[in-house]
C-alpha cells in the first residue's frame, strides 16, 4: 500500500523534539487514514563537536554553552519540563547526560533496517530526558537493541565499523540542502512542513491539507510562521 510520508529532522538531545513528537502522534491518532502514513525519522546534529561528558548534566552545560547562571539554566530547564508534562512526558533534566548524538543516530539507522526505527526514536528519547542514560554508551546502546529484539553485537559491529555513518552524515547534509535551520522540522510529503513543536492543531491542519493534497506536486512551504519552539545550533529556544 503507497503511503504519504512524514520526514522528521531532530536530534537526540533537542527536548522540544521529543514534545514535538508526541504532538504529531496526537495528531495522527484516532485520523481515519492513519494506515496511510509513514513517518521516518531524519539525522540532525545540534552540536556535532560537543564531547560528551558524564561528570556535567544539562543544567551546567547550558549555564556554560548560553552563558548564564545554573539558577537560569534550572528555570529554563524547569519550563520545558513543564511542557513536556503537557504532552504526558517526564522529563528529569537534572540527570540528562551531556553526550554527543552520533552513535545515538547510527543506532536509530540500524533500527530503521528492521523497521524498528520508530520504537528506536522513542526509547532514545526516554533513556534521555527521563532515565538519565548516557546514549553516546556503547554498552547502553546495545542494551536498547536488546530492548527491540535487534542483535546488539551486530549493533556494536556497525558502531564499530562506520558502516551506517554515511547514511546520518546525509541527512545532516540533506537538511541543510532544504533550509533546516532548527529542530524538531517536520516535512509532509515533501510539499509541507512544520518548523518547531507547534501547537498540537497547526500539525492536524498540516496533516489535513498534505494528504488531501497527496498526489499533486507543489514546492515545499513552511506553514508555521513564527517558528515554534525548537533547538538550533545557538540553543533551545
Amino acid at each position: 500500500m503507497e503511503k504519504m510520508k512524514i520526514e522528521i529532522w531532530s536530534d537526540i538531545m533537542c527536548p522540544f523534539c521529543y514534545i514535538g513528537k508526541r504532538k504529531l502522534e496526537k495528531s495522527i491518532e484516532g485520523h481515519p487514514h492513519k494506515d496511510a502514513i509513514e513517518i521516518e525519522w531524519k539525522s540532525y546534529q545540534l552540536n556535532p563537536d560537543l564531547q560528551t561528558d558524564v561528570s556535567q548534566n544539562i543544567n551546567d552545560y547550558l549555564a556554560t554553552h548560553k552563558g548564564m547562571s545554573i539558577a537560569q539554566a534550572q528555570q529554563m530547564s524547569q519550563q520545558v519540563t513543564e511542557m513536556a508534562a503537557q504532552e504526558g512526558l517526564e522529563y528529569h533534566m537534572d540527570k540528562a547526560v551531556v553526550a554527543n548524538s552520533f552513535r545515538a543516530h547510527v543506532f536509530a539507522h540500524f533500527a530503521k533496517k528492521y523497521g524498528k526505527q520508530l520504537e528506536a526514536e522513542e526509547l532514545l528519547f526516554k533513556s534521555y530526558f527521563t532515565e538519565g542514560k548516557n546514549v553516546d554508551d556503547i554498552a547502553v546502546l546495545k542494551d536498547l537493541a536488546v530492548q527491540l529484539g535487534l542483535d546488539a553485537n551486530a549493533l556494536e559491529n556497525v558502531l564499530s565499523s562506520g558502516e551506517l555513518d554515511d547514511e546520518v552524515k546525509m541527512d545532516i547534509h540533506e537538511a541543510r540542502q532544504i533550509g533546516v535551520q532548527g529542530v524538531p522540522f517536520f516535512v509532509y510529503d515533501r510539499k509541507y512542513a512544520v518548523s518547531g513543536a507547534q501547537p498540537q492543531e497547526l500539525f492536524a491542519q498540516t496533516l489535513e491539507k498534505a494528504l488531501t493534497e497527496w498526489s499533486s506536486n507543489t514546492t515545499l512551504q513552511i506553514v508555521s510562521d513564527p517558528q515554534g519552539p525548537s533547538c538550533g545550533p545557538e540553543g533551545c529556544e
